[in-house]
């Protein structure tokens, strides 16, 4: 496979930009998607959330069957299935029906994302993967970038239909592509068992469904909800019966060893808080523009690219660094830019700040993930070894999305302290530009903001601590991985 590897990352690339590009597009047509359909802005939000829910507990489960099936097979079943339900997704004629094919949708792009990064990791010496990572990163802020600018032309041009649409002609080639690109010869672990472990899919798909339902119903609609406590308990019941199901299970879906890498498991840790900071960050910024500063969606969207920018170019460069030096300096220097900007944005955003100012910030925390994300990758997958890749890099996924999430259920309780409900959700779909009583509502905002940046950079802070803490460990641990894991 390895003569196939620069294939195999097209490949695999091509998945990750439809991937960023499916997000950034529907966040700015959700205006006329609510008028088109007719919909709520909550049955709006509910159309974006489907997605990313319904990939972070799908994750998990299509990392493990890769193992056991075939990597490239389970890719490619992803990318067909997410081709489907995109098209599937334009037609729908009301908001419930798109919600579920969004959560279709969720499924095939969980296949493609949990199997993704071992492609990759398959086909790369271990000199080299950090720099192939780093493309793949790179891509991804590719479409953060224009993902806004084609979901505003697709919108006003054709309709809120061909920001699903355009996934279609896409997703064709990437099949394709993939087809010949990968070659005939699958990747499979050998020392995957062939029984399915039904028990532990059910009780993770009970306790992951739980908390994921919980923390986007309580934020959106209310903590006072009979579905949130319905849903952490069945998380606070279905989390333990999972760890004691997987401990007895010879094939277990999540094998429980490798977080006894400690390399492994400082990398997911410092993952899923990267991911939380980032996505707080670019929820508050949202916020910010179009209700503080009353800028429509589509300019909210252009004016974020700063965060998207430095990564497009560093990306590369951090793999490379990884690969050279090793993964534990590039990716905790990339954290230490993260919360350089972060204190930026926490001192400097207020009602009249220069945009230059804040283009500055984010272009700092923008540097920090490229330096962060591909060597903290490499350094995962290599703790992992290659019989686990398929299973780590769905972990690595569902975790980089819970901290997604987690920042969901964070900073939209910090911005309805100032902001009624109905109007942070009107701002953040982007039916409404600025603030109904802004004399009231301003001070207490930005204040708000600023205590979300303060407590992103704490988080980076641990984040730091946790990535120097496997200084000297990697070699180590990489040999151990080898003969004690696999």
């Amino acid at each position: 496979m390895n003569d196939r590897k620069w294939w195999i990352l097209s490949v695999t690339s091509l998945g990750a930009l439809l991937s960023a590009l499916n997000f950034s597009t529907l966040i700015i047509a959700l205006p006329d998607l609510i008028k088109g359909m007719h919909a709520s802005v909550l049955q709006a939000m509910w159309v974006m959330l489907a997605y990313m829910v319904a990939q972070t507990v799908a994750v998990l489960m299509a990392g493990s069957l890769a193992d056991r099936f075939g990597r490239k097979r389970m890719y490619m079943w992803g990318m067909i299935i997410f081709t489907i339900f995109s098209l599937a997704a334009g037609f729908s004629s009301n908001a419930p029906m798109l919600i579920v094919f969004r959560i279709l949708q969720g499924i095939g792009g969980a296949m493609v994302m949990a199997n993704s990064t071992a492609l990759v990791a398959d086909a790369f010496p271990r000199e080299e993967l950090g720099r192939a990572l780093g493309v793949n990163i790179m891509v991804v802020a590719v479409g953060q970038i224009i993902g806004p600018v084609l979901g505003g032309w697709l919108t006003t041009e054709y309709g809120w239909e061909w920001t699903f649409w355009f996934n279609v002609p896409f997703g064709i080639i990437a099949i394709a592509w993939g087809m010949w690109a990968m070659g005939m010869k699958d990747v499979k672990s050998t020392a995957a068992a062939k029984k399915f472990d039904f028990a532990g899919s059910v009780l993770y798909m009970i306790f992951m469904t739980g908390l994921l339902l919980g923390l986007t119903w309580g934020p959106i609609q209310t903590w006072n909800s009979p579905v949130v406590y319905i849903s952490f308990l069945a998380f606070i019941i279905g989390f333990p019966l999972f760890i004691r199901t997987e401990r007895r299970q010879a094939s277990a879906l999540l094998h429980l060893p490798l977080f006894k890498n400690v390399v492994f498991s400082l990398g997911i840790v410092t993952a899923t808080l990267n991911g939380l900071a980032r996505m707080g960050v670019m929820f508050m910024l949202i916020f910010y523009f179009q209700g503080a500063l009353s800028y429509d969606a589509l300019m909210a969207g252009i004016l974020t690219i700063p965060l998207a920018a430095g990564m497009l170019v560093v990306s590369p460069v951090g793999g490379w660094l990884g690969d050279r030096f090793g993964e534990t300096t590039p990716a905790t220097v990339g954290i230490i830019f993260s919360f350089v900007g972060l204190v930026g944005l926490a001192m400097d955003t207020g009602l009249h700040t220069p945009y230059w100012q804040l283009a500055f910030w984010m272009t700092l925390m923008s540097i920090g993930s490229g330096l962060f994300n591909s060597p903290n990758s490499s350094s995962i997958m290599n703790a992992a070894g290659p019989k686990f890749r398929g299973e780590a890099s769905g972990i690595r996924s569902m975790t980089a999305n819970l901290g997604m999430m987690l920042s969901v259920a964070f900073t939209i309780p910090l911005v309805t302290q100032s902001i009624p409900r109905e109007a942070m959700l009107a701002i953040f779909s982007g039916t409404q530009v600025g603030l109904a009583n802004p004399d009231q509502s301003l001070a207490g905002f930005i204040h708000g903001l600023h205590a979300v940046f303060w407590v992103m950079a704490a988080l980076m802070v641990i984040a730091c601590v946790l990535s120097l803490m496997r200084a000297g460990r990697t070699e180590k641990r990489q040999v151990k991985t080898g003969s004690a894991l696999q």
